[in-house]
């Protein structure tokens, strides 16, 4: 779902349905006229007057079927939770402690929805672009939502397998922080996306011929520049990148001389192999102007080095007996 969100915004096409009907939206156009009637509402949305003036009904196609593949799958996931989740409830398959989280989760799945239209909302108005902030908001929400998932999960499958005493020493907390970090390195990411800023400096690792460029406090007051410059947004996205696979690489190395568990050894190596791949992801994204492709599988690998990292998280905090 976050991965095909990113194709959405990488080909343009997260504002080509201009309105949000939750239940009678489901069914795309099935005839000609109901086709002309959906291209006729974008024709008068900013987007077209002021970016795609003169296209097409096949152009339009073209876009419309990656925003409505997004709504349709995001649809989906809910009834694919709700129903299930239903069963259990009413078979009483559920146990009590695990049922606020599961009611918890679709709610959050449900908020989800209304963010991602509040995010495209910014971008029918006058101006055809959605809000960085909305965008970074809606991501956000995903991954929080992804993690928390994917945490409890953890929970149920190492339940009654966990050692009897956790990993001693300040690996897990560092683990902790890196994690976090990671997570940051997303979320500059997607101001990034929403300025459209990896389309500036493709160069790596200078910036128009420097370690550090000019312009980065260009804006007033001096925190906007984290967030509404171009040059700062993409420069604070290499440097919390650096730092991170910096720190996942120095965690491997400092990890090796500990008494660590198979299980924890392996989502260990499992991070420092997804954070190499991220980093050679992310420059090649750079330098060769974000090719579609190579950016949805720059998002695809933050959220893969995302999941081992929880994995590891966990399995530092509550080591299992066996793997």
């Amino acid at each position: 779902m976050v991965v095909l969100g990113g194709v959405t915004r990488l080909t343009g096409s997260g504002l080509s349905m201009v309105n949000w009907k939750p239940l009678s939206g489901v069914l795309p156009p099935l005839s000609q006229a109901a086709w002309d009637r959906e291209f006729a509402h974008y024709q008068e949305s900013p987007e077209y007057v002021y970016v795609n003036k003169g296209m097409t009904l096949d152009g339009f196609k073209s876009i419309f079927w990656f925003e409505y593949a997004h709504r349709l799958l995001g649809r989906l996931i809910g009834v694919a939770f709700l129903l299930p989740f239903l069963y259990f409830l009413l078979r009483r398959r559920i146990e009590p402690s695990l049922a606020p989280k599961l009611v918890t989760m679709f709610v959050l799945g449900g908020l989800q929805g209304l963010l991602g239209w509040y995010m495209v909302k910014s971008g029918l108005i006058d101006n055809p672009h959605v809000s960085q902030y909305r965008l970074a908001a809606h991501l956000g929400l995903a991954i929080l939502i992804y993690a928390f998932m994917l945490w409890t999960a953890l929970g149920i499958l190492h339940r009654g397998n966990e050692a009897s005493a956790p990993t001693v020493g300040r690996i897990p907390l560092l683990t902790t922080i890196l994690a976090a970090a990671v997570f940051v390195t997303i979320m500059s990411g997607a101001f990034v996306a929403g300025l459209k800023a990896g389309f500036t400096y493709n160069t790596f690792p200078l910036m128009a011929g420097k370690l550090v460029p000019d312009g980065l406090w260009s804006m007033t007051p001096a925190y906007l520049n984290f967030f509404e410059n171009v040059t700062t947004v993409q420069f604070t996205h290499r440097v919390l990148a650096v730092a991170t696979f910096s720190g996942v690489i120095a965690l491997w190395f400092v990890a090796q001389r500990t008494g660590l568990t198979r299980g924890q050894r392996l989502w260990l190596h499992g991070t420092a192999l997804a954070a190499i791949a991220q980093v050679a992801l992310g420059i090649s994204t750079l330098v060769l102007r974000v090719p579609t492709p190579l950016a949805a599988l720059h998002q695809a690998g933050a959220m893969v080095l995302l999941t081992v990292f929880l994995g590891l998280v966990y399995e530092m905090r509550y080591p299992i007996r066996s793997s």
